[in-house]
């Protein structure tokens, strides 16, 4: 069965910092979940196996073929499901066929089943949806499934895929994950998705130390990670507690040398003693002292080196601080009222239909329903991003969106620039302040949009966005837990929860919503 094997592979990034530094790693046939915080390197590790990105050093064996889903793959704006799944001439044929225009080359070449095996391999993952249907009609959730299965259709000796199940609600999630069951070759899945995860055979973790492989799925994982840090944290107490004791000792033996050297200078100056006498014993305890400095700085050393190992073992991760501002929202305010919103694509297909809904003070709504039902179209045509034909919005509140795609942040500009660029009355230091609480400091401020991964760039969404500093009284999410490792997503939590705005989200994930205190809900 077809493998993947990276050796002594190193890879820096665009301002040369190394990320992977002799990465050796073997992927074999069955489902390996690639997890880490953000920034830890998933997706570009997928890329650098699928060919994309080129090692700086080191060999990647792949097998033939290499199908890679893309968290945000780009498409043409007229792309249909036909030209995601490659099939837009042997589609041509058979409409020749149909209409008795074939040629004889087009009957030799036409697949008669190509029809039926598309239909299939659409159903397989929840979508009835005809060939020739838009990729910019479907929502990002069926967008995702849609590129899973175009990936599979082609049977590709190895799958990779990047964050497969974001976007996704109940429904899609179970048909991505009843479609990796019998996936039967080769695939490496980087997710956050512990209900995905927990469908692994294998767990490959990224973290500072590097990689290491843990047999087992996302439980068996977090059992034998448990130990593994309990461990390290007591190695890290005893060589906490070796330094204390080396430094403890040297001090004593320096108060033991400075009392004998007094005691040496008060002899000499009594006159009691021999000079020979006392240069004999001077000698003696510089001798003495100086074997035992020496071996004092060889114990410290050893005790500091352990230290640092058992320091990098532990892997200490500096916690992400989401503190969203004030927004000063009173009670009973009129935030939003929405009116017999109808919208659509095309005229003669509505996603909304006669769509009402008002909002008062702190209020905490979500909108829910299955994919393609309308969520993220609506919060577009609150903030104005989207003309409808009937219906009306009052927004009564300062607001702010960030949708499923970052598109408020521009790939070309630094994080910095786009909070400055969306924030310009803020000072210099408090713009620098705002994104420090989201872990961009110094030079991290000054990365590329687009080279952050997809978790640091949603960081930089809600460092544009919770960190402005004119407070929104309401803020529009879109999916805001997608992306973040599982750590993260905690922090945000609690950081809505303490926020005193309006809020209305879209999220597939339950327990995110109970615990960010969702009041009421409006199904699609």
């Amino acid at each position: 069965m077809p493998s993947i094997i990276l050796s002594g592979i190193c890879w820096n990034t665009l301002d040369n910092t190394p990320l992977f530094r002799n990465l050796d790693l073997t992927f074999g046939p069955g489902r390996t979940g690639l997890v880490g915080r953000n920034g830890t390197g998933k997706t570009t590790l997928l890329r650098l196996i699928a060919g994309a990105l080129e090692p700086t050093s080191g060999t990647i064996q792949r097998p033939q073929t290499v199908g890679f889903l893309r968290q945000n793959p780009e498409q043409q704006p007229d792309d249909t499901l036909a030209d995601l799944f490659e099939v837009q001439q042997g589609l041509a044929i058979l409409d020749r066929a149909e209409r008795g225009e074939a040629t004889a080359d087009d009957l030799a070449q036409a697949d008669w089943t190509l029809e039926a095996r598309l239909q299939s391999a659409l159903t397989a993952i929840g979508l009835d949806l005809p060939i020739t249907t838009p990729l910019r009609a479907l929502s990002g959730g069926q967008r995702t499934r849609a590129g899973l299965a175009a990936l599979m259709f082609k049977a590709p000796d190895a799958l990779l895929l990047d964050e497969p199940t974001n976007h996704l609600d109940k429904a899609g999630r179970a048909h991505v994950i009843d479609a990796l069951r019998n996936w039967t070759g080769c695939a490496i899945i980087a997710s956050h998705d512990r209900s995905l995860l927990a469908e692994m055979d294998t767990i490959v973790e990224l973290s500072g130390l590097g990689a290491k492989t843990y047999g087992g799925n996302y439980a068996a994982y977090r059992e034998v990670k448990s130990a593994e840090l309990a461990a390290a944290e007591q190695s890290l107490t005893r060589a906490t507690r070796s330094v204390a004791e080396t430094e403890a000792r040297a001090r004593r033996a320096a108060e033991r040398k400075a009392r004998t050297d007094r005691q040496g200078r008060q002899l000499r100056a009594s006159g009691s003693q021999s000079k020979m006498l006392l240069d004999a014993a001077k000698q003696r305890s510089e001798n003495s002292g100086s074997g035992a400095a020496r071996l004092r700085n060889r114990q410290m050393e050893q005790a500091e080196t352990d230290l640092d190992t058992a320091r990098e073992a532990v892997e200490i991760l500096e916690p992400l601080v989401i503190d969203i501002p004030p927004s000063g929202l009173a009670r009973g305010r009129d935030v939003l009222r929405i009116d017999g919103v109808t919208f659509g694509y095309t005229p003669d297909a509505p996603i909304l239909h006669d769509v009402s809904l008002t909002i008062r003070g702190p209020e905490r709504i979500a909108f829910t329903g299955p994919n393609g039902s309308g969520k993220s179209t609506l919060l577009g045509c609150i903030h104005g991003d989207l003309l409808m034909p009937d219906g009306s919005v009052n927004l009564n509140v300062p607001a702010a969106l960030l949708d499923q795609d970052m598109s408020l942040l521009d790939p070309n500009e630094t994080v910095r620039d786009a909070l400055a660029r969306l924030d310009p009355n803020a000072s210099e230091n408090d713009r620098r302040a705002a994104l420090a609480r989201f872990l961009f400091r110094g030079e991290d401020a000054l990365q590329k949009v687009g080279a952050l991964s997809g978790g640091q760039r949603l960081r930089a969404g809600l460092a544009c966005t919770l960190g402005h500093s004119q407070p929104r009284q309401l803020l529009l999410l879109d999916e805001p837990s997608n992306h973040l490792d599982i750590d993260a997503v905690e922090t945000l939590e609690a950081a809505l929860r303490a926020y005193d705005g309006a809020l209305l989200v879209v999220s597939h994930d339950d327990t995110f919503l109970d615990r960010i205190g969702i009041e009421r809900e409006l199904a699609l």
